[in-house]
């Protein structure tokens, strides 16, 4: 692939992906305008320990099937297709297994006997999502990304339509579990529409299955620690500050994370693919096209988190109304703190592409500590608001051990970071000076009302 196709790839992948992104949020976000209306806070939180903990599972049982197909040079091939397949499926009954076997304990952790129904029928999501095509992997080897979009975009529109005419006809967390079902039965079967292909077999080729393993270890190491970090704060946060608030946090969080989120998608369906494309440059010159791409990307995030940290409590207060008043002052908060996410996300991937995964699951594993730490330590000094900023700090000693391993890899971009902060401390700091010049007070005014 000459370097001029590489790069029109990557910028209309990159298109897609945040169009994509776009049109998902503005999915979730009027499902979730509609369901906060249907349903009450509670089932929010209920649904928000249950979809942790899958999480959890998956990525701690995660081999990294789709980042070997990318990254494989037998990637298209049918029979490593095949054997990937095979590992899918075995890894689904997995984690069904294991959400079996983990009912009993979160239910008596949390006193909440609707878990014992509730896990086991979420957690068979995970058998049929291990059936969809592994096909679904090569367009973002390519970088043909269209197609994908448009499978992932309708998709998603059939599995909110099901879940908010349930939960209009019957408002009650059942209708939040059953429908992560119909979600992944139709992420499933028109996966094998979208990306045809000859029929999948199972096959257990052993070249193929070491290949998927030798590099799937340290997926997996790396998948368990960002779970243990990124999930760990809502398991903690639930035991501390009770179900209906974790729901009220669930929805600041959600808002809150969406340049990041946008940022994990962008890194690994175009990053981490053109990164693995251009590995015959040299460092510098890798390093050079890297953050050349990368600083396009943040300066996109500066403009949208500042607006976000400033305004995202009005629209909070507009949209989800006095019972989720809470998450207004807590959008801002968690807001600040993704700043050093997004210069995480914007590089992290890179190491990933370079066959350096090993680097991760350390990074993720300090960023545990300081969310176990961290929240409770607020909490004991400043009860919802110090656990609060405890989280938002956290992503800062990840991003610190991540700037090691590039540096390490001669990839470091800290005069790049140090540049960018620069411009998003200003930015934020002139929009707060117009909001508060125009009469609106602060973003974290309710802070004080409520406590």
């Amino acid at each position: 692939m000459t370097t001029q196709s590489l790069k029109q790839r990557a910028v209309s992948g990159a298109i897609w992906t945040i169009v994509g992104y776009g049109g998902s949020q503005l999915l979730r976000f009027g499902s979730n305008l509609i369901l906060t209306r249907l349903l009450i806070p509670e089932y929010f939180g209920l649904m928000a320990i249950i979809n942790t903990l899958l999480a959890g599972i998956h990525l701690f049982s995660d081999l990294g099937v789709g980042q070997s197909i990318i990254n494989n040079k037998r990637g298209e091939e049918e029979d490593f297709l095949n054997t990937a397949w095979t590992v899918q499926i075995i890894r689904g009954f997995i984690i069904w297994g294991i959400c079996l076997v983990a009912t009993i304990p979160i239910a008596h952790f949390y006193n909440d006997q609707r878990l014992l129904s509730l896990i086991p029928i979420v957690g068979f999501s995970g058998v049929i999502d291990g059936f969809q095509t592994t096909r679904y992997h090569i367009a973002q080897r390519r970088m043909e990304l269209q197609n994908f979009i448009l499978f992932e975009l309708l998709v998603q529109t059939i599995a909110i339509s099901c879940l908010v005419t349930m939960a209009y006809f019957q408002p009650t967390v059942w209708t939040l579990a059953v429908s992560s079902i119909i979600s992944t039965m139709v992420h499933t079967f028109f996966s094998f529409l979208f990306f045809p292909g000859p029929n999948h077999r199972l096959l257990w080729e052993k070249e193929a299955l070491h290949d998927l393993t030798s590099f799937g270890r340290w997926i997996f190491l790396a998948s368990a620690m960002m779970f243990i970090a990124e999930q760990s704060d809502r398991l903690i946060l639930g035991k501390i500050i009770g179900l209906p608030t974790l729901g009220v946090f669930t929805i600041a969080y959600t808002l809150a994370n969406m340049p990041r989120e946008i940022l994990k998608t962008l890194s690994y369906r175009v990053i981490m693919p053109l990164v693995a494309q251009s590995l015959d440059l040299s460092r510098l010159e890798l390093r050079t096209k890297i953050l050349k791409q990368r600083q396009k990307l943040l300066f996109l995030c500066i403009p949208c988190l500042a607006i976000l940290v400033v305004g995202g409590d009005r629209v909070i207060a507009l949209l989800y109304g006095h019972r989720y008043i809470q998450a207004t002052w807590m959008m801002p908060i968690i807001c600040v703190g993704l700043w050093f996410s997004i210069l995480f996300q914007s590089i992290s991937e890179t190491l990933v592409a370079i066959g350096k995964p090993s680097y991760l699951a350390p990074a993720q594993f300090i960023r545990f500590l300081a969310v176990a730490i961290g929240i409770p330590t607020g909490y004991h000094f400043a009860q919802i608001p110090g656990a609060i900023c405890a989280l938002a700090m956290s992503d800062v000693p990840l991003y610190l051990t991540n700037l090691f391993a590039l540096a390490r890899e001669k990839l470091s971009p800290i005069a790049q970071d140090v540049q960018m902060t620069f411009y998003f401390i200003v930015t934020l700091g002139l929009l707060l000076l117009v909001r508060y010049q125009l009469g609106f007070g602060t973003p974290i005014d309710n802070l004080w009302l409520v406590h």
